[in-house]
């Protein structure tokens, strides 16, 4: 018994398209695996005091840019000391504790709280109002000394014993009341 050649091609053919059709439908019927979203490249300007943040969801992207960052540098500072007392009233041991927190601008130089203007200087008045008020504290501190030297003073140094401390006591309080006293008359009068 002897095929033709059709037979034979006719049956090469379909041995091949039957082969590609179960490839295809393999490859179809296959599961797909779900695709991961991801972010496009965009180039951000990165430098020393710049930060960014990216969300990528299924509805897109969010992209957070700052160019100054941090807007304020801080430092912070703390010292434990636990020291063993001396003296006459020695005996026991003292614990400290310092604390100190302080904010820089950029530049390194630190914030003292000063109002500026936008160019980051005092404006005439403000810088008279400093002035005036620098001086009426320290003409309120001398009147305020004078007072408590020529008033308390001489009353609480006859105390037994710690009548010399109590003078000097005395007469510093005498000035920091004297200085807060003159530096709000002194804003009153100068309209600061």
């Amino acid at each position: 018994m002897k095929t033709s050649p059709f037979k034979w091609t006719a049956l090469t053919l379909g041995t091949v398209l039957g082969v590609a059709h179960i490839g295809i439908l393999g490859h179809l019927i296959k599961p797909q695996e779900p695709r991961v979203a991801q972010t496009p490249t965009i180039n951000i300007p990165n430098g020393p005091y710049s930060s960014y943040r990216i969300e990528v969801g299924k509805d897109g992207y969010e992209i957070e840019y700052r160019a100054d960052d941090p807007l304020i540098l801080e430092s912070e500072r703390s010292l434990d000391s636990d020291e063993e007392r001396r003296g006459l009233f020695g005996g026991g041991r003292r614990q400290r504790i310092e604390y100190r927190r302080d904010q820089y601008t950029r530049e390194g130089t630190r914030n003292m709280g000063g109002i500026v203007n936008e160019e980051g200087k005092l404006t005439a008045q403000e810088a008279e109002c400093l002035v005036a008020d620098a001086g009426a504290a320290s003409q309120g501190a001398m009147a305020g000394n004078a007072l408590a030297t020529g008033i308390l003073v001489p009353a609480v140094m006859n105390i037994p014993y710690i009548g010399w401390l109590a003078a000097g006591w005395a007469s510093l309080l005498g000035q920091q009341i004297g200085s807060d006293v003159g530096s709000q008359v002194g804003s009153v009068f100068n309209d600061c």
